[in-house]
């Protein structure tokens, strides 16, 4: 089965909107990561007040922090995540919707490696704990977590709601499922100790310039490999 390629307007340009947010997302990550690279008094000092309230709550209800180490472990997992996101490249092969799949591939790849490269970039430690709950490795900015689940999530979400027929009831449904999973998933980062709320958003905002560029290059909404 063969998609039928979007015609585009010089008014109207899918890669136009995708440069506009590529432009947007790019310029508040690197106001954020200034600030955290010149650990900015403010940002610090908010960041360590989230992570002791929440600290507090996950030491005090172990059911509770046991139900978010299950969702960070293995519901929003990165590897469940990028399997999520392989199948969904094997679907869009199947369906020969080349530029759809090469987006794909080109969001698994680039954003693992982007996350990588700027967690030794900036090197900023975990939060640290006498009492922890929960433990991770790498350097704390960005969190892979929220930036996987943004980018996979924000994908999954653009070829749902473009390449189906579903009605208003599975649009609204899909939304809900992508929003709950990214911010969820950030929540648990931040509730269990790993990360400071900064790192979490710096993870969706690199996420989102990582999803926003490689849709821009790569141009998903049509059919074939040349536009």
């Amino acid at each position: 089965m063969h998609d039928a390629p979007l015609t585009e307007t010089p008014a109207a340009s899918p890669r136009g909107a995708w440069l506009r947010w590529l432009a947007l997302l790019t310029v508040l990550f690197a106001v954020l990561l200034a600030l955290v690279a010149v650990r900015w008094g403010p940002l610090m000092s908010l960041d360590r007040r989230i992570a002791r309230g929440l600290h507090t709550v996950a030491v005090g209800h172990p059911a509770l922090t046991h139900v978010n180490r299950v969702l960070t472990d293995w519901v929003w997992d990165p590897l469940t995540m990028r399997g999520l996101l392989l199948v969904a490249t094997l679907w869009m092969l199947w369906r020969r919707a080349w530029r759809a799949a090469l987006w794909l591939a080109v969001c698994g790849v680039v954003g693992n490696l982007a996350s990588q490269g700027m967690k030794a970039a900036v090197g900023r430690a975990r939060p640290h704990w006498p009492d922890p709950v929960d433990s991770a490795g790498y350097a704390a900015f960005p969190s892979g977590h929220a930036m996987t689940a943004a980018i996979v999530c924000g994908a999954l979400l653009w070829l749902f709601l473009h390449r189906t027929t579903a009605g208003p009831a599975w649009r609204a449904a899909a939304w809900t499922v992508a929003l709950v999973s990214v911010v969820g998933v950030g929540f648990t980062r931040v509730y269990l100790g790993v990360h400071w709320a900064s790192d979490v958003v710096g993870g969706w905002l690199l996420g989102g310039v990582v999803l926003a560029g490689s849709a821009a290059l790569c141009a998903p909404w049509q059919a074939g490999w040349r536009t």
